[in-house]
């Protein structure tokens, strides 16, 4: 009995699933931008081959096709067949073709395998969201999707410096961070353990290894377990964290060239402001779950626009360098707040058998906004410019916040006259 009240009151993350599950988003980042600092070397590598210059500028975004692809699929999957065995085998491909680019021979082998990295992305992180709902519910869900955003920015920044370091010696050798995966498998295999897909936290039949027990029957979903038209929800929260990702994709993919263009050292400048970015953002989405609680979805989401707006509003004023780094750090604030609404109201109106293509849905939405972000972005920095563009894009968010605020405003009128 003591041991069970234990368990329920411990923090998060002081769960071992948890912190599993906060390596596995770690993996997320390290997809696409750890062979970032090598691309130029690596074209002097290459320079015979055929189409190297088109190959070299596609290794990064290459995984993100192959996840908006397979990421749906791995979801029906990881629904039909378990969460565990997805995640487990998608790591160990992750660290296979993740590390390929150290030891194959030529760019085409190498540009394989980097689509082959999108599936192993899409099967980790199509199972692992549903592995949150399966294990967790209430604030310690809350507290996990806000974990999972620090864990995903603070490792992106020190996988990233970590390949800057690795690319002066080689430019192959950033290859090899995607092997440290490796050391998570043994972690992951002795805490993961598959569900039937019913919260961990409701189930009392096995309270000290707090886990539900293993049986192969998928519940029903009915009216309670889920929103009954949980499908039109999904696509909605899918098309606004298409367009939130994209917004996002204009600071790593444009900044550079914007601070290029303000003569600004870029290489200097964009390491420092985007470092600024993903460490604040680190650092707000530790505490999403108390934002949450207090402010529900709603006013969550009100804030984490409002933030990011108000960045890309200070933005161009970059003739002053201070404005460069707030602006980064208000974009990273607000993304960090925005984001872990996504999977937490998708867990919450989703069938508990259906979460993992819920997180298939959403993981598809992240990397399709990220691959289309240029194709939107440079058209319109090309006919109007940086200023006018990142002013349109914090109008928007603008918009966005308040539109959330208004909805936060009417939840807390109807809660007042329900009091009376």
């Amino acid at each position: 009995m003591t041991q069970s009240l234990v368990s329920k009151e411990s923090p998060v993350w002081q769960d071992g699933r948890a912190i599993a599950l906060m390596m596995a988003a770690t993996l997320m980042v390290m997809a696409n931008a750890t062979i970032s600092p090598a691309l130029a070397e690596l074209e002097r590598v290459f320079m015979g081959q055929p189409n190297a210059e088109l190959l070299i500028r596609l290794l990064v975004p290459a995984p993100s096709l192959t996840v908006v692809i397979f990421a749906p699929l791995a979801g029906y999957f990881v629904d039909r067949y378990g969460r565990r065995a997805m995640l487990l085998s998608g790591v160990v491909l992750f660290v296979i073709t993740g590390s390929a680019g150290f030891y194959l021979p030529d760019l085409e082998m190498i540009f394989a395998s980097r689509l082959a990295l999108g599936i192993a992305v899409a099967m980790i992180m199509t199972s692992q969201t549903a592995l949150i709902g399966d294990y967790f519910t209430g604030e310690k869900r809350s507290a996990l999707t806000g974990l999972q955003i620090s864990a995903r920015n603070f490792g992106g920044f020190v996988f990233l410096t970590l390949a800057g370091w690795f690319a002066v010696s080689s430019p192959r050798l950033p290859f090899v961070i995607y092997g440290l995966a490796v050391f998570y498998l043994p972690f992951m295999w002795l805490v993961i353990q598959e569900t039937s897909g019913v919260p961990v936290e409701k189930n009392t039949k096995d309270p000290v290894k707090n886990r539900a027990p293993e049986s192969s029957a998928k519940p029903e979903a009915t009216e309670a377990d889920g929103h009954q038209s949980w499908k039109g929800w999904i696509a909605a929260l899918a098309v606004l964290q298409l367009m939130t990702n994209m917004i996002f994709f204009l600071m790593p993919t444009q900044l550079p060239f914007f601070l290029d263009s303000m003569g600004y050292d870029s290489a200097v400048m964009t390491g420092a402001a985007l470092g600024a970015l993903s460490l604040s953002g680190g650092c707000a989405a530790l505490f999403y779950s108390r934002i949450k609680r207090m402010l529900n979805y709603a006013g969550t989401y009100a804030l984490g626009y409002g933030f990011m707006a108000l960045g890309f509003a200070i933005l161009p004023l970059g003739t002053d360098a201070m404005a460069i780094f707030i602006g980064s750090v208000a974009v990273g604030i607000g993304f960090a707040l925005a984001v872990p609404n996504f999977v937490g109201i998708a867990l919450q109106i989703a069938p508990s058998s259906r979460r993992g293509m819920a997180g298939g849905i959403l993981t598809t939405a992240v990397f399709l906004g990220q691959f289309c972000s240029p194709f939107l972005s440079i058209p319109s920095i090309t006919s109007f410019g940086y200023t006018i563009t990142y002013q349109g894009t914090a109008l928007l968010l603008g918009i966005i916040a308040l539109i959330a605020a208004v909805k936060r405003g009417v939840e807390i009128l109807n809660f007042g006259a329900k009091q009376i």
